[in-house]
């Protein structure tokens, strides 16, 4: 198992380059699904998920093909009226892409854009975390997503 700094490092930078990188999607792994990965080395990521408006996804970290850590969301479209999905995927990405350029994917973040607030919270670190990220429109809950991971230990 490598070191959590180097798995921490991998996850940002994977994330970076896949959904909020614009990354290539691939071959859906299951019925339905909308995969998109990164590799680099012995590292090897996958973000699996089904829906669009309201959805579920997986995210996984191979170190030399053994499943290492996972993460799982389920995010939806609170307030339709205020926001509809693309304008939430376009604060999303902004507000992730400035968390990553800090060098993490976990810790807290406010992002402020013309569609809406981006605020991100979380509990944990790398190991083992959970989360709340969330878009407010004119002081409303508009999008809400929820998550928790970790370290898979067989």
């Amino acid at each position: 198992m490598p070191e959590t700094a180097m798995l921490n490092e991998f996850v940002v930078e994977a994330k970076a380059a896949s959904y909020v990188g614009g990354g290539v999607p691939r071959p859906p792994c299951r019925p339905g699904s909308h995969d998109i990965g990164y590799e680099r080395g012995d590292w090897r990521y996958l973000d699996s998920y089904f829906g669009g408006t309201d959805f579920a996804g997986q995210e996984v970290v191979w170190f030399a093909d053994e499943p290492i850590w996972a993460m799982n969301y389920f995010g939806w479209v609170i307030a339709p009226d205020l926001i509809d999905a693309s304008a939430a995927g376009t604060v999303i990405k902004a507000g992730l892409s400035a968390m990553y350029r800090q060098g993490r994917f976990l810790g807290g973040m406010e992002f402020d854009h013309p569609f809406g607030r981006y605020i991100d919270r979380s509990e944990g670190g790398c190991e083992r975390f959970s989360g709340h990220e969330c878009i407010l429109v004119d002081g409303r809950k508009a999008y809400a997503l929820d998550y928790r991971g970790g370290l898979i230990i067989p």
